[in-house]
């Protein structure tokens, strides 16, 4: 049996946090968490429920200029629940932002931030 419990938090790097925030509290709906620790650089906290949380950190991007794969399924991502994946779609369409199915035929797709970091969404009933 593993030590490991539960996944606390992820972690995104952003290079605009301004940007980031928009994109993360207008286009998803998250609401800045209220707690986040005293740290050397700015950042944003979202409680996700469940004791789980996103933090948007706004320090440098180590591989910035690497290749990402076009679709999300294909790269590094988090998996993230939704409600009504029909709403997003909706958000996300009238933000502009461009989305992949996923290729397994479950319900889920797949966008990318400003920063092209993935973000995969499965709808949970």
């Amino acid at each position: 049996m593993s030590d490991v419990a539960a996944l606390l938090h992820a972690g995104l790097l952003v290079s605009d946090l301004a940007r980031a925030r928009a994109f993360y509290e207008s286009v998803l709906g998250l609401t800045p968490y209220p707690n986040r620790p005293e740290l050397p650089y700015p950042g944003e906290w979202y409680d996700l429920g469940g004791g789980q949380q996103l933090h948007l950190m706004g320090l440098p991007n180590p591989d910035a200029a690497s290749i990402r794969p076009e679709h999300g399924g294909r790269d590094r991502h988090i998996a993230l629940a939704v409600r009504d994946m029909a709403a997003l779609k909706y958000r996300l369409d009238a933000a502009g932002v461009k989305y992949t199915a996923s290729k397994s035929g479950r319900a889920a797709l797949f966008c990318r931030d400003p920063d092209s970091n993935t973000l995969e969404f499965v709808e949970m009933r």
